[in-house]
């Protein structure tokens, strides 16, 4: 078109040349916007008919322009482009052009045809203003520009996080920075287990096996190191992990709490150097988590002062018990304890499955559960007993046992309430897996933060590839599951404390606090790493990026230790019981206090300006923030109650009352932990000194607590919490707070202190 000899004898049609480049390197040409650029054209009186047929021909989608061509118009067009340093329109751009070649005329007459010329530029949706942004190199933008910072010291970052537990924290992960503790694939099932047996080998070898067990038999009497080597073990492979867990903490722990001393003192020395590897054999085909339902037998002989140990029926074997298909020796079985045909409900026994050689003893029999979606490191089995007998002092009996003149004997008088303690005291297994679950998390968020910062793809026109970082959409992806780990590491840091400091009037709150903590936090896993594996594309769907693995390990995670929304359900249960408790002992005074405090509630946080109130200042304070989960918290419960009350007094039988109303309960547990989750943080935030690890976590824990009340908006709008105005601002908020949070995520994700060994995958290595 340039060198065209029409074009030479009336420089004026190069007028045309940024519009007709910007259509063909961009768009297609409709129908409808060929027939009004013709009319267009066609009505330019000073285009003769020749130069009409020729600009006509240049928008003829049968005969586009060459390549060439187009690099030839852009060559053109970058000419008048270089030293312009503002923002113009196409038609400014081929004014300019059409100068350069032409004399002083042709200006006058392209400015008399600037408005048809405009209405073509508009017709076409070009954003005129940034037209020059598509022949100038270097555009930058505020999204292009933003980046990783480091705001606040992250060596520091870490000691907050690792707390008490930094020393064993840091040589745990120098021992799985060791060769030894090189990754081997999943695919060779037999090699595969083979080599977590060897792991958890060296880390029995190191006294990490036997930490929390009392000192007198072989350990350090300290559970707190325990879970903090548990939750570092989980940056490595996590079947070594659980099978760490089933050797150490199930099977070891239930002996250690369920036994006594005599126990003690045969078995937890070479639980704890793994020379004798065991099994937790609780969970049975025909009764998952209902342990009260389980039907295996144990009856007591007392001629021969002996149990035998017996699967009744197919459905009551043990199913899915970790180390029984090669490794485990013995298990702490539970089974119904039988005296004289009666049965005085679930106890828990040692009994023998196979010698050192590998040998299975008479009477047992067990069936390899084979390759499973996760965790096949681990070598789960499912266990029958014909008729297994046992000498009485395999019973662990701490909570229940036989005396010598073969009766049944309890510290505990209740039969619910010895069941409860017994299990209690194995509470420890739901905060050990959230835990793990959170490491995994971290590991993940490593993963994918780290290679969205790497990782270009797109920018402005004339401008570099962008960050896929920097990007709002991913930043709402990634910035909130972030925040909600660093709560959640808080939140279990604080369940943890409580349970190693428990009294038995906590026990029951605890036991809820460990079940509704290991639920959120389990769920949290699952959907973080499918967003860190969808964050990351194909790359993601690599195995070698370690992304997958951490997916399919996790996924149990969810039924580990319980069905989460089983476990909320008894959240809510526990939360109804204190909940009618605190009403029961309740006198007239303090009833009416309980009603001015609702009232005080309504006139505070529900008047028409707080309802309504979108102030940057009362968004982000902790008080409001706070006291939206408390309202909620309490509000669910209260109509949960109510709800069940009404169904129970219109003499619906209170197990269906339960059933109509397990989403409402289930509701009721995650409104209790996620106000528990959010006070933790608030409080970490209150004792950290350190002005940019401050500054950092509060950012964190406003995201948290704002992206929750996103979520339940819908809640709050229908009880007149919050008006349309205010859930949009927090909206609105959520996305400042993600794109701010952004320039930290990685150093946030450097402050985890993965070994690099540990994340090996090469779309996390730095560039």
């Amino acid at each position: 078109m340039i060198d065209s000899p029409i074009v030479k004898n009336n420089p004026k049609l190069l007028v045309f040349v940024p519009l007709f480049y910007t259509v063909w390197s961009d768009s297609i040409l409709t129908p409808s916007e060929i027939s009004v650029l013709e009319g267009l054209l066609t009505s330019q009186d000073w285009l003769s008919e020749q130069e009409r047929k020729f600009l006509l021909s240049k928008i003829d989608p049968k005969q586009p322009p060459s390549v060439d061509e187009l690099n030839t118009w852009k060559t053109a067009i970058a000419q008048v482009t270089q030293q312009s340093q503002t923002k113009e329109t196409l038609v400014n751009l081929g004014i300019r052009l059409a100068s350069l070649q032409g004399n002083g005329t042709v200006s006058e007459t392209l400015d008399k045809a600037r408005p048809a010329l405009a209405r073509i530029e508009g017709i076409l949706g070009f954003i005129s203003h940034e037209a020059i942004f598509n022949f100038q190199a270097g555009h930058k933008t505020i999204t292009s520009e933003q980046s990783t910072q480091r705001n606040f010291d992250v060596a520091e970052m870490t000691r907050i996080l690792d707390g008490h537990q930094a020393a064993i924290i840091n040589k745990v992960k120098t021992l799985l920075s060791d060769p030894e503790f090189t990754y081997v694939g999943p695919g060779d099932l037999d090699l595969y287990r083979k080599q977590v047996l060897q792991w958890c080998k060296f880390l029995a070898d190191q006294g990490y096996g036997a930490m929390a067990y009392p000192k007198e038999h072989g350990g350090q009497g300290d559970m707190a190191a325990y879970f903090a080597i548990m939750e570092t073990l989980s940056y490595h492979d996590l079947s070594m992990v659980i099978k760490f867990g089933v050797q150490f903490g199930l099977w070891g722990m239930s002996v250690y709490f369920l036994g006594t001393e005599k126990h003690h003192a045969k078995y937890l020395k070479d639980i704890g150097t793994l020379e004798l590897p065991g099994c937790f054999a609780m969970t049975e085909t025909n009764h998952g988590s209902n342990v009260k339902g389980i039907e295996t037998t144990a009856t007591y002989d007392h001629a021969t002062k002996t149990f035998n140990i017996h699967t009744p029926f197919e459905l009551a074997r043990k199913e899915y018990i970790g180390n029984a298909a090669c490794h485990g020796q013995m298990a702490t079985v539970f089974a119904k304890l039988i005296i004289d045909g009666q049965d005085y409900g679930v106890s828990a026994f040692v009994v023998p499955l196979r010698d050192k050689k590998g040998k299975l003893h008479p009477g047992v029999k067990i069936k390899d559960c084979g390759r499973k979606m996760g965790l096949n490191g681990v070598d789960n089995g499912v266990i029958y007993f014909d008729h297994v007998v046992i000498p009485k002092e395999n019973m662990l009996d701490r909570f229940s046992s036989v005396s010598e003149a073969g009766k049944f004997e309890s510290p505990i008088s209740s039969d619910n309430r010895r069941f409860f303690t017994m299990l209690g005291t194995l509470v420890g297994g739901r905060i050990g897996i959230p835990r793990s679950g959170n490491s995994a998390s971290k590991s993940g968020l490593t993963i994918a933060i780290r290679y969205g910062d790497q990782r270009r793809q797109f920018g402005p026109e004339g401008g570099t590839e962008v960050p896929i970082l920097n990007y709002r959409t991913h930043q709402r992806r990634l910035m909130p599951l972030l925040a909600n780990t660093y709560a959640l590491h808080f939140a279990l840091q604080h369940l943890t404390e409580r349970f190693l400091n428990r009294t038995e009037e906590e026990m029951q709150e605890i036991e809820a606090l460990a079940a509704g903590l290991k639920s959120f936090a389990t769920w949290n896993t699952t959907a973080t790493l499918q967003e860190c594996r969808e964050a990351c594309g194909g790359k993601g769907y690599l195995s070698e990026n370690r992304i997958e693995v951490l997916k399919n390990d996790t996924d149990v995670y969810t039924t580990f230790e319980g069905d989460n929304t089983v476990l909320m359900q008894l959240v809510a249960k526990s939360r109804l019981t204190e909940f009618r408790q605190e009403f029961a002992n309740m006198n007239v005074f303090t009833i009416l206090n309980y009603v001015a405090e609702k009232a005080k509630t309504g006139i505070t946080e529900m008047n028409p300006i707080t309802v309504r109130n979108t102030d940057e200042a009362h968004l982000l304070d902790p008080e409001f923030q706070l006291n939206a989960f408390k309202y909620r918290e309490r509000d669910i419960l209260t109509s949960a109650a109510k709800r069940l009350k009404r169904h129970i007094d219109s003499g619906m039988d209170s197990f269906d009352a339960f059933n109509v109303s397990q989403h409402h309960l289930v509701q009721v547990g995650f409104a209790y932990i996620e106000r528990i989750i959010l006070e933790q943080f608030i409080e970490q935030i209150n004792k950290t000194s350190n002005a940019g690890c401050k500054a950092t976590l509060k950012k964190l824990c406003d995201l948290f607590a704002l992206s929750q009340i996103d979520k339940n908006k819908g809640w709050y709008l229908e009880q007149g919490y919050m008006e349309g105005v205010k859930t949009k601002a927090i909206r609105k908020m959520v996305n400042q707070l993600c794109w701010e949070i952004r320039q930290d995520a990685v150093p946030l994700t450097d402050a985890f202190n993965i070994p690099e060994s540990c994340l090996a995958a090469p779309i996390a290595v730095r560039s």
